[in-house]
């Protein structure tokens, strides 16, 4: 009877949730909740204010929240919420990234005097040809019931918050199911944002329309990708993945399979050719605080998530798709450049532009290695300040039908508006990877990177790519100051503070991430994904 007596079996216990560790993504996540609540029983006069005053204290507070854990953090990083959140240098670093990115593009969607009422529209749908559309139009408020009928749509506050919160777990997600969850909590907020332009509306909405869609795909690619590595290793977990990859005796046909699934979902993301047809269509019909928002946050997350597959799940089989990547790479530094010279609308031409950095940030994925991590990482950091300075200054280079994006409109801006036309031309020079700006530095650690992982034929690749790129940025600058203005040309208007804020914060940090990057650099390189 010895086996009645048994000690019942022993319960697993889970390990406890370290919250000061995630404090910032709850932040985020949670202020984005209260601005939905905000937006149900607030009047409407008194949301904007509500808003913008929520979403900036929360970046300052996850900033501040994220500042307070970086004092006494693990440099080997650790592992929480049951193994599906890593908490690591280089998630650390990521969301750093985000919220500082964050914070300049939230100023100017909160801006309300570049555009008239702001950059969004407050009524759902207005049908072409009627008085609604024309007023649009023509930019007409000539009373406060008008500026309060064509009010600000505040519920983009929220959204941006939810992508925020997406972004900021997708490139700290251990285990693919948590990554695809994510994936979508980041993406379906940018669906909508795409499609709420003021000015432009049908090309707002069709712009939001192909996102929708080829996101729509590129997340059934990563999904079915899942799958296929779920049935090959029996787990989702990245370094179940690993361990399977390193040694199992299984067929690699689903391990293969997957992994490319999964690959294309995340190169998407990214925007990295051949998988980047959403990319010049979007940038030009999105408001632009979106496409600013959207073209150096999603990049951030969407290549933090994939050093992190490629760097702790796919390690073991690098030789399988090394070389697949470097193709990859290739193709999207060409697609790129040659096609950048092609582009008439400036937004579309910028949108090329981040194909072909896309590419270069791609090179330093590859290098498995700290070096490798630590240049690509601050390659974002870089990338993403000058990104959303390009746009802010773009958004102010306007006609009677709104934004002046045909190349020719910028004729002679150097003869209306010195400093813009200096200030667009520093950050060209940066995206062109000039020295003394960001982007020379940039380039330079990863090509450094890829050189000491003995891949010099990618390098010749990249820089030759850098100097075709590099011709589009200087035919702007050449029409700029010396090419004579239009007498009908477009005027610049003269910026708020919230856009003036955002334009000099990625200014500054783009001169002094060119002239001192020490400090940036190593914190890129102050540790290595942690797995469980």
């Amino acid at each position: 009877m010895d086996f009645l007596a048994a000690a019942p079996p022993a319960k697993e216990t889970l390990a406890p949730i370290n919250y000061p560790a995630i404090l910032p993504v709850l932040i985020i996540l949670g202020a984005a909740c209260v601005g939905v609540l905000l937006e149900a029983f607030l009047p409407k006069h008194q949301r904007w204010s509500a808003q913008v005053f929520l979403t900036l204290l929360s970046l300052v507070g996850a900033g501040i929240a994220l500042a307070f854990y970086l004092t006494d953090a693990p440099s080997a990083g650790e592992v929480t919420l049951s193994g599906a959140i890593s908490i690591d240098r280089p998630a650390l670093f990521l969301w750093g990234t985000l919220l500082a990115l964050s914070l300049g593009a939230v100023l100017m969607i909160a801006d309300r005097s570049v555009e008239p009422g702001g950059a969004f529209v407050a009524t759902a749908a207005i049908r072409p040809g009627t008085t609604q559309d024309r007023e649009q139009r023509l930019g007409a408020h000539p009373n406060r019931r008008d500026a309060a009928r064509y009010g600000m749509q505040t519920e983009v506050f929220p959204l941006t918050l939810f992508s925020l919160g997406g972004m900021m777990t997708f490139c700290a997600a251990n285990d693919l199911l948590t990554m695809f969850v994510a994936l979508e909590v980041l993406s379906l907020p940018l669906y909508l944002m795409c499609g709420l332009a003021r000015r432009r509306r049908l090309l707002s909405q069709e712009a939001a329309v192909k996102y929708f869609l080829l996101g729509a795909f590129a997340s059934a690619f990563f999904l079915y990708g899942l799958a296929l590595l779920y049935g090959y290793a029996g787990s989702v977990r990245l370094e179940a993945i690993a361990n399977a990859a390193a040694g199992s005796d299984r067929s690699d046909t689903l391990l293969f399979g997957g992994m490319a699934l999964l690959i294309v979902g995340l190169l998407f993301k990214g925007s990295v050719g051949p998988f980047h047809a959403w990319t010049p269509d979007v940038y030009q019909g999105a408001p632009t605080p979106i496409t600013s928002f959207m073209a150096a946050c999603t990049k951030v997350a969407a290549f933090g998530a994939i050093l992190r597959v490629l760097s702790v799940g796919l390690e073991s089989t690098q030789w399988e798709w090394r070389g697949v990547l470097w193709g990859v790479a290739i193709v999207s530094m060409v697609i790129g450049a040659v096609l950048g010279l092609t582009q008439t609308d400036i937004k579309r031409m910028i949108a090329y532009s981040s194909i072909a950095h896309a590419g270069f940030l791609l090179v330093g994925a590859i290098v498995l290695n700290p070096q490798g991590v630590s240049s690509t990482l601050f390659y974002l950091l870089a990338y993403g300040f000058t990104t959303v300075a390009t746009f802010g200054v773009i958004s102010l280079v306007r006609d009677a039908d709104g934004e002046a994006t045909h190349l020719s409109q910028w004729a002679g801006l150097a003869k209306r508006s010195p400093l813009v036309a200096a200030v667009f031309t520093f950050l060209l020079l940066a995206l062109a990877g000039i020295p003394l700006t960001s982007g020379f530095i940039g380039k330079f650690v990863v090509f450094q990177a890829a050189l000491a992982d003995g891949m010099a034929p990618l390098v010749v690749v990249a820089l030759v790519a850098s100097a075709v790129a590099a011709f589009f940025y200087l035919r702007v600058i050449v029409l700029m100051y010396f090419s004579e203005p239009a007498a009908d040309g477009p005027s610049v208007t003269v910026p708020g503070a919230f856009t003036t804020a955002a334009i000099t914060l990625g200014v500054v940090v783009t001169l002094l991430l060119g002239i001192v990057p020490a400090f940036a650099l190593d914190w890129a390189g102050g540790g290595t994904f942690a797995v469980q």
